[in-house]
């Protein structure tokens, strides 16, 4: 809010009250804590009033007593720390709650591991019932696979359990997928198979697909699977998706998410979500990319506009494409071969032309644009694409089109998110998990110089916003924020350092400059009396306990519009 409008604000709110007249009585009063309000003008106070869904003041204990009355409900804080509530920069709500309902292979140290969890599943599944699993990541296990092709387990161990079920389990990064034998088979996978356009079947030394699917090649063995679900009734289908939304929903306020930014969702989705938030159905706030085909979004994208709807719980402004893959399954798309695979460069997943044909949709309709892009030529070729959109650079900056996960860019490159006012759309666990094959796929130089360049960009005057690309990492923000802080990986070693965020820089990353990446910062991202009142309460000050504590904290209370939605059990 500009600061004319607040003190204008706060001039109306002393006259209404009278000369010598109370204002009227709070809701809910928080206070004896430390308030950051991530507001320049206000900075740091003891106690926060709230008013309906709006905060009403901060201040001193002394100053918010003048906004108690016999109905106001109390927090004393204890010393506790009050922040902004989190916004989740970029992840995948659905996701989320789909998640889950199948395997949770997040946690394997090994392929053996992952066969054993298919072989538990399959005892318990009905002959030809598909098993389903997310999570794995090669990179990630203690040992190499026995007989692995580039890093990659082969079917064989896998379909030996599954004989007469189809299992399809995806990559980590959501960029590739293990099927094996009956999954292929019912797909009519084999040798003759070729590779669709971005995407690649993995195969062994004589030609066989060893299980694995890369990027759009996941679809000639997924959609076996989704054509079988569409068998079921479209009222089974609508409650399944309202489950996955309300177990997301959990999720997110569980770790003081508040506000959600969804990295793409289709329009008979955005439609069940629009059916959710008139009922109040949603607890945490989203804000929704659109993910679809260009003649679905052309007949659509005037009809499904939406800000704020919901009492701010749902708005749909924004169009995301995917240009590269993900540098996990070497699909990011690179301007110079991988350090560990030099025959291969990455993924170009959609063709330019479609992508800017998009972009022309976003610009027609006063939609923000939002590419999915990895690798340094991916990066550079968004950013192209962004910049012949528009004639006036000055507009481009205006209308805050962003580039989601930015995570390797040429040096050349660094500098034209500031000058074009590109929003830098990053995960800051990224980071910490990718850290340890990041220099073997890229090598020094390129790791050092383009990848998860924060300070860079941040220096280059770029918008960096915070997330966890959720499920591809856990939802914590608590831990992408102690990543952005530390660059320090599992392995104890830190990930150049000189890119650290400073922790105050990193506590706006996930709060104000979220809000600013979705033109909601009038309303969101800072504790400023006429802002919405959402908040969260942390155990400890991430913001001056030491750094090996901060993994420590833990949500005590998420506060939507002024109502806990979630508070931790004794």
């Amino acid at each position: 809010m500009h600061p004319l409008a607040r003190t204008c604000m706060a001039v109306a709110l002393v006259a209404s009250w009278g000369v010598g007249q109370r204002p009227a009585p709070a809701d809910l009063v928080l206070t004896n804590g430390k308030i950051v309000t991530v507001d320049p003008e206000l900075g740091v106070a003891k106690g926060i009033a709230v008013r309906g869904d709006r905060i009403v003041a901060v201040g001193t204990i002394r100053e918010i007593q003048k906004h108690v009355g016999n109905t106001t409900k109390f927090i004393d804080l204890e010393g506790k720390l009050v922040i902004p509530g989190f916004i989740e920069g970029h992840a995948h709500f659905v996701g989320i709650g789909s998640a889950k309902q199948i395997l949770d292979l997040t946690k394997v140290t090994s392929w053996d591991d992952v066969v054993d969890m298919v072989a538990a599943a399959v005892r318990q599944a009905k002959p030809g019932e598909w098993i389903r699993g997310r999570g794995w990541h090669q990179e990630k296990w203690s040992k190499t696979p026995q007989n692995a092709v580039g890093g990659f387990p082969t079917h064989g161990s896998l379909s030996a359990v599954s004989p007469d079920n189809p299992v399809g389990l995806t990559h980590a990064s959501g960029h590739a997928a293990f099927y094996n034998a009956k999954a292929m088979q019912l797909a009519g996978i084999s040798k003759s198979t070729p590779n669709p356009s971005g995407g690649e079947i993995l195969r062994d030394g004589s030609g066989n697909a060893i299980g694995v699917f890369s990027e759009t090649a996941q679809g000639l063995v997924g959609r076996t699977r989704i054509l079988g679900g569409l068998r079921r009734t479209r009222a089974e289908r609508h409650a399944a998706l309202e489950w996955s939304i309300e177990l997301a929903d959990r999720e997110c306020l569980e770790n003081g998410i508040t506000s959600f930014q969804d990295a793409g969702s289709t329009l008979a989705t955005v439609t069940v979500l629009k059916g959710m938030a008139a009922r109040g159905k949603l607890g945490t706030r989203l804000w929704v990319m659109l993910r679809d085909g260009n003649g679905r979004l052309a007949r659509g994208l005037a009809d499904v506009r939406l800000i704020g709807f919901g009492n701010n719980h749902l708005t749909v402004r924004a169009i995301k494409r995917t240009i590269d893959g993900a540098l996990g399954s070497r699909g990011a798309w690179l301007l110079e071969p991988y350090s560990d695979s030099p025959k291969s460069s990455g993924l170009n997943t959609a063709s330019v032309e479609s992508v800017t044909r998009t972009a022309q949709l976003a610009a027609q309709h006063g939609y923000q644009f939002c590419v999915h892009a990895i690798g340094d030529k991916a990066n550079r070729v968004a950013l192209d694409i962004f910049e012949a959109a528009f004639k006036d650079l000055a507009e481009l900056a205006k209308a805050r089109w962003r580039i989601e996960h930015a995570q390797h860019i040429h040096p050349v490159d660094i500098p034209r998110f500031g000058k074009l006012g590109v929003i830098a759309s990053m995960q800051g666990v990224h980071c910490t998990s990718d850290g340890p094959w990041v220099v073997p796929r890229l090598g020094e130089q390129r790791a050092e110089t383009g990848a998860y360049v924060w300070r860079s960009l941040l220096e280059s005057g770029a918008i960096v916003t915070n997330g966890t690309d959720a499920p591809v990492e856990d939802i914590d923000p608590i831990a992408s924020y102690y990543a952005s802080v530390s660059r320090r990986m599992k392995n104890g070693k830190v990930f150049f350092a000189a890119q650290r965020m400073t922790r105050m820089e990193a506590l706006a990353s996930y709060t104000i400059s979220c809000a600013k990446a979705a033109f909601e910062e009038d309303i969101k991202g800072t504790l400023t009396p006429g802002k919405l009142a959402d908040m969260v309460v942390l155990s400890k000050d991430i913001l001056t306990i030491p750094e090996a504590e901060i993994l420590d904290t833990v949500v005590l209370y998420t506060i939507v519009g002024g109502k806990v939605l979630y508070k931790k059990a004794n």
